[in-house]
């Protein structure tokens, strides 16, 4: 994800002068240092430190949101389908969303707690069903749109309205019908397959080194049996650098994807 502002936090740091937040006041040096853990790709170590912050004040939001980010690249490792291993990882999901309610109960005018708001609730939703899941879906939705109002260049907000879209559109027609008329959830019929590819566009166009956009973008082009640009986004792949816990999963399976789409192609 790209958090352009860090530089100017930064700047200043390296002359020697106080960190300034937007309304003037003092930022933590250690919010700079979580970014960098999370940038090498150590949640664990991130949220030892936004932890500790927390620790000395319960109520920071920049540690708030990026404790939440943290607990999700962690839920992001535990991997498996035994009904055990889905607990464990969904109650490492839910400490995220609890960390990012609580940053938006502090700031509810920032794009950063929507945004990992609406992933945490993403991924627990993969466990849920009928409808406690389109509960979910709304809720994704949501956060993910106070995000992009809160900053309408957030690439990870353009991203999670992007797959929203593309995962409504997957679903089967009877179960979108089922959800629509028993379960209430019209606000389904908005989704559509432009949508999704327009979102993640401009994702990819905000953040062209984040392998996750590309990967995502390229599915969608599937879909829409797009082959040309899904092969296109996917052989930008191999030479992006590693920033996601889940990049080793997705160059497989971007490149089992490219593999399939220069089929389609011959």
């Amino acid at each position: 994800m790209s958090y352009r502002w860090i530089h100017v936090v930064a700047i200043p740091a390296l002359l020697g002068l106080p960190l300034l937040g937007a309304v003037g006041q003092a930022v933590d040096p250690r919010l700079t240092q979580i970014d960098s853990l999370h940038d090498a790709v150590q949640p664990a170590a991130a949220l030892v430190v936004a932890k500790a912050l927390l620790a000395e004040n319960a109520t920071d939001y920049g540690a708030l949101w990026r404790a939440a980010r943290s607990q999700v690249d962690i839920a992001k490792r535990i991997k498996g389908d035994h009904e055990y291993t889905r607990q464990v990882r969904d109650s490492v999901y839910a400490v995220a969303e609890d960390y990012a309610r609580r940053a938006i109960a502090v700031d509810s005018t920032d794009a950063e707690g929507h945004f990992i708001l609406g992933v945490a609730l993403g991924q627990l939703s993969r466990t849920r069903g009928g409808k406690e899941r389109v509960s979910f879906a709304r809720d994704i939705y949501d956060e993910a749109a106070l995000a992009l109002a809160a900053d309408p260049d957030h690439d990870g907000a353009h991203h999670v309205l992007g797959a929203w879209h593309a995962e409504i559109m997957r679903l089967s027609g009877i179960t979108r019908f089922v959800a629509k008329t028993i379960l209430g959830a019209g606000f389904m019929d908005r989704a559509s397959w432009d949508s999704a590819a327009v979102h993640l566009e401009q994702a990819v166009a905000l953040d062209p080194t984040y392998i996750h956009h590309r990967l995502e973008l390229a599915e969608i082009y599937a879909d829409m049996e797009r082959w040309a640009d899904a092969a296109a986004q996917l052989e930008a792949i191999p030479s992006l650098p590693t920033r996601d816990v889940l990049d080793g999963d997705h160059r497989a399976n971007a490149a089992a994807l490219l593999e399939n789409a220069r089929a389609k192609l011959r």
